[in-house]
């Protein structure tokens, strides 16, 4: 039993946009920090 049929393909679509959402998110207040260090 591999790891595809325990898991269902809904669950690793929405785990792969969690991952993607979250970097995204990690990345834009990142930005948003580095922006707000610059601008003094």
């Amino acid at each position: 039993m591999n790891l595809q049929e325990k898991f269902p393909r809904a669950l690793w679509v929405r785990l792969f946009i969690y991952l993607i959402v979250g970097h995204v998110f990690a990345a834009f207040i990142y930005l948003l920090f580095e922006v707000g260090a610059n601008s003094r």
